[in-house]
C-alpha cells in the first residue's frame, strides 16, 4: 500500500500529465474538493468528474499556461500538506502572475478523500484584468 505522500506525489504527476483516468484511482468515490472562495471560478465539487471538468479542463478556457511549483510536502496523521507558487498567463489579457499557495489533502482508505486551497487570489485577478 503506498503512503500518503506516495499518493500525493503521484496526484501532482497526473495534473502534469493530465492523465484523468490516473487522477479517478488516487480520489475517494466522494472526494471534496474545495478552491478558495475568491479563486478565480473558486468553488466546491464532490467526486472525481467534476473536478476534471470544472477545475481541471476549465483552466485551459482561461489560461495559457498555469504551473504549481511544489516547495515542500509536511505530513499530518491523515493528512498531507504542500505549499508552493503558481504561476500562469492569463489567455485573454496576456498578464502572467505568481501566486503562493498551500493545498491540504486528507484520506480515506488510501484515498484522497479532501483537498483544500489557500491561495493568494489578488496576484490571479490582477492578471485577469
Amino acid at each position: 500500500m503506498k503512503s500518503n505522500l506516495d499518493v500525493i506525489k503521484a496526484l501532482y504527476l497526473t495534473f502534469k500529465e493530465k492523465d484523468y483516468d490516473a487522477f479517478r484511482k488516487l480520489c475517494h468515490d466522494d472526494i471534496s474538493w474545495h478552491q478558495n472562495p475568491g479563486f478565480p471560478k473558486g468553488s466546491s465539487y464532490v467526486g472525481a468528474d467534476e473536478v476534471i471538468t470544472n477545475v481541471f479542463k476549465a483552466f485551459n478556457n482561461d489560461w495559457v499556461s498555469w504551473i504549481f511549483s511544489i516547495q515542500e510536502y509536511y505530513e499530518a496523521p491523515n493528512a498531507i500538506i504542500v505549499t508552493g507558487v503558481y504561476e500562469g498567463t492569463h489567455r485573454a489579457t496576456g498578464k502572467p502572475f505568481v501566486s503562493e499557495a498551500a493545498h491540504v489533502y486528507s484520506f480515506k482508505d488510501g484515498k484522497i478523500s479532501s483537498f483544500q486551497q489557500y491561495a493568494d487570489t489578488k496576484t490571479i485577478w490582477d492578471a485577469m484584468v
